[in-house]
Parts: C-alpha cells; sequence; structure tokens
C-alpha cells in the first residue's frame, strides 16, 4: 500500500480515536446540548468522509474493504454542505454503531504491507 494511501488512513484512525474520547460517558442530550462538543464529533467525521474520500481516489480497490466507504464521504458532504438539516440521532447512531466497525477495518488495513 502507498504511503500517501496509509496516511490517510491514519488520519481516519486518529479521528476514531478522537471521536470516542469525545463521546465517552456522553449521551445524545449533551451533544444536542453542547455546541463544543457538537461541533468537535462534526469536525471529525469531516476529517474522516475527506480522508476516506482522497484514499478511495488514491485506490478505489479499497472501497470494498471498507464497509459503507460512499456513505461515509456522502455523509460528510451533508455535515459540511447541508449542516441546518443533520439530524442529531442519526449522527449519534452512526457515533454507536458504525464509528467502531470503521476503526476496526481501518486499523487492520493500517497492518497491511
Amino acid at each position: 500500500m502507498r504511503l500517501e494511501a496509509k496516511k490517510h488512513l491514519e488520519d481516519v484512525r486518529q479521528a476514531t480515536v478522537l471521536l470516542g474520547r469525545f463521546v465517552a460517558g456522553k449521551c445524545v442530550d449533551d451533544y444536542r446540548a453542547d455546541p463544543m462538543l457538537s461541533s468537535a464529533i462534526e469536525r471529525q467525521f469531516e476529517v474522516i468522509g475527506e480522508a476516506l474520500n482522497r484514499l478511495l481516489r488514491l485506490d478505489s480497490s479499497l472501497e470494498s474493504r471498507i464497509t459503507d466507504a460512499r456513505r461515509i464521504i456522502d455523509f460528510r458532504n451533508v455535515l459540511i454542505h447541508a449542516y441546518d438539516v443533520v439530524d442529531e440521532n442519526v449522527v449519534w447512531d452512526i457515533l454507536e454503531r458504525k464509528l467502531p466497525v470503521l476503526r476496526k477495518e481501518v486499523e487492520q488495513l493500517l497492518q497491511t504491507p
């Protein structure tokens, strides 16, 4: 795997780690009530989506190894371009159900030579 691809994967991994720290001990109501928390969470999702977008431009074969890669990129676009219609429950659901899968897949890819 190219070094640049690994850099994008590492950016995704780091963002997942930060998201885990940001939401530890928190709930969706905290996310709704705290603009700093919601901004931090949404920023890391933007980083993830952009890094995946760049990664797939470098190596489109990786799309099949990252669950919902295109949907993740699309979610980033919603956060940036349609920020006024973001559903907090959807964001929180992604944090709880989808993020652990992404982190695991990215960590496995990073171990690939």
